[in-house]
């Protein structure tokens, strides 16, 4: 009999150690824009192939919409542990100490997404994702959103329309000086925040690649939207590095090739997003879209040069340089 009860406990023991070693490797991916965006897509994209290519080893559970932590408070958040992976936006790392980064927020840096992709996926990108590693952190991917617009409820054609306007920006020195450089008074704000602080005149206008515009319905709080592609808006796929050493190096080498291809998948329906999102404003008839002349933009290279020159000291000449070259950059 209790050679019986033995082994029927030495069965339950087996059944839930056997049990508890198949619980799947969860992954808590957090980040602060709508499932509809580039990002939201990428994001769901990646959980898919990852939980699809380990065969149920990993579940990867996604919150957008800064539903876990806005994003003043996800970096922090992913140093700790309490999120393993993120997808800031670029400017956000200029904040943690690493102003390198702030290079992409550099006005008129980029023409077309040609250049941009010799940085992010040339030396220069996995140069700076060396630079995370003192932090705690791993770089795995960039991922586009796209050139940005400004918005406000007056038209910004001129860099003197923009004289005390409250435009709302990231954390980045770097996007400060680019406002007062167009005579604006820049607002830090979380990106949760801006649609109230839009329809309450808490700020007057902001800049976001079209699909973050549309997404979060600020054509319902601004009345004119210009097509400046002054900016670009990307962001980098980013894990806390002491969950991802210690994962298996198979599950490692599988969930890099599935970032790979949501990179991909992400980077390809960028553009697309951000056309689309420009056509569904127009349609809306609540904000009109205006298109810079060659001369306009020209002016407002003009007034945003200097910008480039004031922040050498801050990001590093040789970084700003290294990016001239890769992309044929002319002063």
């Amino acid at each position: 009999m209790k050679t019986a009860r033995l082994m029927a406990a030495l069965f339950a023991s087996a059944i839930a150690f056997g049990a508890a070693a198949q619980q799947p490797i969860v992954i808590k991916f957090s980040h602060v824009v709508a499932l509809e965006t580039p990002k939201g897509k990428g994001a769901e994209y990646f959980k898919k192939l990852a939980e699809e290519r380990t065969k149920g080893r990993v579940r990867v559970d996604v919150y957008p919409n800064s539903q876990l932590f806005k994003d003043g408070e996800e970096m922090e958040a992913l140093q700790l542990g309490s999120v393993h992976m993120l997808a800031p936006s670029l400017a956000k790392f200029g904040p943690l100490g690493v102003r390198e980064f702030e290079v992409f927020d550099l006005p008129y840096i980029f023409d077309d997404y040609t250049e941009l992709h010799k940085v992010t996926e040339g030396p220069v990108g996995a140069m700076l994702f060396k630079k995370l590693e003192s932090k705690g952190i791993i770089g795995l991917a960039y991922w586009d959103n796209g050139f940005k617009v400004m918005s406000a409820n007056k038209p910004l054609r001129t860099p003197a329309d923009f004289k005390g306007l409250k435009l709302r920006i990231q954390s980045s020195k770097v996007l400060d000086a680019e406002m007062r450089a167009l005579g604006a008074l820049p607002q830090v704000m979380s990106f949760s925040e801006v649609y109230q602080a839009l329809q309450t005149g808490v700020v007057d206008g902001t800049e976001n690649p079209p699909s973050n515009f549309y997404t979060q319905k600020m054509q319902e709080v601004q009345k004119f939207m210009t097509l400046s592609d002054h900016g670009y808006l990307g962001y980098a796929v980013i894990v806390n590095k002491k969950f991802w050493d210690a994962l298996p190096a198979d599950i490692r080498t599988t969930l890099e090739g599935a970032m790979k291809d949501a990179t991909k998948y992400a980077d390809d329906i960028a553009k697309k997003e951000n056309d689309d999102a420009i056509e569904a404003v127009r349609k809306s008839g609540k904000t009109q879209i205006l298109t810079l002349t060659a001369e306009e933009k020209a002016a407002w290279k003009k007034a945003l040069a200097p910008v480039h020159k004031e922040n050498e000291g801050r990001i590093g000449k040789d970084v700003i340089e290294a990016v001239y070259k890769e992309t044929g950059f002319k002063r």
